[in-house]
């Protein structure tokens, strides 16, 4: 009997060859598909496999999201690359803005001393050494590169005795004529004025103000200037700004320091002056260690102090008032001509007014009487402090100090009585300062004894004008004028 062939088995799918299924539809094509492959797991448990099935027999397939692997996802690992280089970012920013500011810091300019002219007290060596003592606070410097401001200080109009203004003084009332050696726009940016001080060295540096400090420097074209740096954010700094650019721009005078421009940078404001090489009256008069001063230097410093005043008095309309003369803000060049400096507190003087009312201001020793008592400031003002920088170049001794051997600690409460009895008897050693060795001309001491007389007279009405002093002090007049 033939024996019957035994059925074959089926065809299984082995469970790790996956099968892929993809789709065409026209020229695009769908992306592939997941591998779709038999588990064990799901096989009957008569040890066949199940059925391999399509996609078309499972519509849920493209809605179900592929099985999870147990490995971090694509979008993880996106997420940590972006996180990971905006860190990296951020930390070189820091640490560039960091290295930024110690180079800043490394870079700024030492802290001057105390101590200039231009409006300010001057240190007494000529040349400058690295062992100096830094007492105050480091220079400002702006945070940022500062630029140059589309900013122009106003100019105002002329003001007439009808011009309707009910206070005696307005910081924008009248100007005289602006000079014509100067543009009012002359401006500078700050890096030119940088780079002109070799960034504010201290080896340039000349001196520091009540507002500010004041450095040597050379402009490109080889002029040499001097820079005031006034403090950034003072209120008062800013209005000494205003007033040096409004009023010293404005006149021209050779015993007078020219306003060269200015620079404003951020909240940095800067005046460019003249360079006066010879520094000051009081180093000269009062510097430790320097040779006394000759009398004919003397004299010579006096008149052109008086033409300078007399010229802001008498020639200019309307009269300027400059609020602070004292022997610290007389400049000297090497022939000992005095050019008159700081114009910081200056006040314009209307016509109209016989007095301005305004808080007082100054150097205590050089203030007349009646403003320091009632703020009413007029010209008789300059005029006594005059007065009083003619008896320091008489006797040589300080406006007011402390430490000397005189029952007054005022140089004028001490002198009035002696001024008086030296030209009643003309007899002028008890007056003159001894390291002259009475090596002066009488005539000329007699002058000037005559004029410091009468211009610290207490009462201001009593006191002779600027015009009537130079003449006195020049010889073209009596000193008789002066009497009352």
């Amino acid at each position: 009997m033939p024996s019957t062939p035994s059925p074959e088995p089926p065809i299984a799918v082995p469970p790790s060859v996956p099968i892929f299924v993809s789709f065409h539809n026209g020229h695009n094509h769908a992306p592939a598909l997941p591998p779709i492959s038999a588990s064990p797991s799901e096989s009957p448990s008569n040890g066949e496999f199940s059925p391999v099935l399509s996609p078309a027999d499972n519509p849920d397939f493209f809605l179900s999201p592929p099985p999870s692997s147990g490995g971090v996802s694509t979008g993880a690992v996106v997420g940590i690359v972006i996180g990971g280089g905006a860190l990296l970012v951020v930390l070189t920013l820091i640490y560039f803005l960091y290295k930024k500011k110690r180079k800043r810091d490394d870079e700024a300019p030492p802290a001057p001393k105390a101590g200039g002219p231009y409006g300010g007290q001057q240190q007494q060596n000529a040349s400058r050494t690295s062992d100096h003592v830094m007492t105050s606070l480091p220079l400002p410097k702006p945070n940022s590169p500062p630029q140059q401001l589309p900013w122009t200080p106003p100019a105002p109009p002329f003001m007439s005795s009808s011009s309707g203004y009910d206070s005696n003084y307005s910081d924008q009332s009248a100007l005289p004529p602006q000079s014509p050696g100067l543009a009012l726009g002359n401006t500078f940016i700050y890096e030119e004025l940088e780079r002109a001080t070799d960034g504010f060295s201290e080896a340039n540096w000349l001196g520091q103000g009540g507002f500010g400090y004041v450095y040597r420097g050379i402009l490109r074209n080889g002029q040499e200037i001097a820079v005031k740096m006034l403090k950034a954010g003072s209120s008062q700094g800013e209005r000494e700004f205003q007033a040096e650019v409004g009023i010293i721009s404005r006149v021209h005078h050779r015993h007078l320091v020219a306003l060269v421009g200015y620079c404003v940078a951020d909240a940095q404001r800067l005046l460019v002056y003249e360079f006066v090489p010879n520094n000051t009256l009081e180093f000269h008069l009062h510097g430790k260690g320097q040779p006394p001063m000759e009398w004919s230097s003397r004299l010579k410093i006096a008149v052109g102090c008086a033409k300078g005043l007399s010229y802001l008095h008498e020639n200019c309309n309307p009269k300027i008032i400059h609020r602070d003369i004292k022997a610290a803000n007389i400049l000297v060049d090497f022939k000992f001509e005095a050019k008159v400096a700081d114009f910081g507190l200056a006040k314009i003087a209307l016509d109209t007014n016989t007095h301005v009312s305004t808080r007082v201001m100054g150097t205590f020793g050089y203030l007349a009487p009646e403003y320091a008592a009632s703020g009413k400031l007029t010209e008789k003002s300059d005029v006594y402090s005059f007065g009083v920088i003619l008896l320091e170049l008489i006797t040589g001794r300080r406006p007011f100090d402390p430490t000397n051997v005189y029952a007054d600690d005022n140089l004028v409460d001490w002198a009035r009585p002696v001024l008086d009895q030296a030209s009643d008897e003309n007899n002028f050693e008890v007056l003159v300062d001894t390291k002259l060795n009475n090596e002066y001309d009488r005539e000329e001491m007699a002058r000037m004894v005559a004029c410091a007389a009468a211009s610290v007279r207490h009462l201001a009405r009593r006191r002779p004008t600027m015009d009537q002093v130079t003449r006195v002090l020049q010889g073209n007049t009596s000193p008789s004028e002066l009497k009352e």
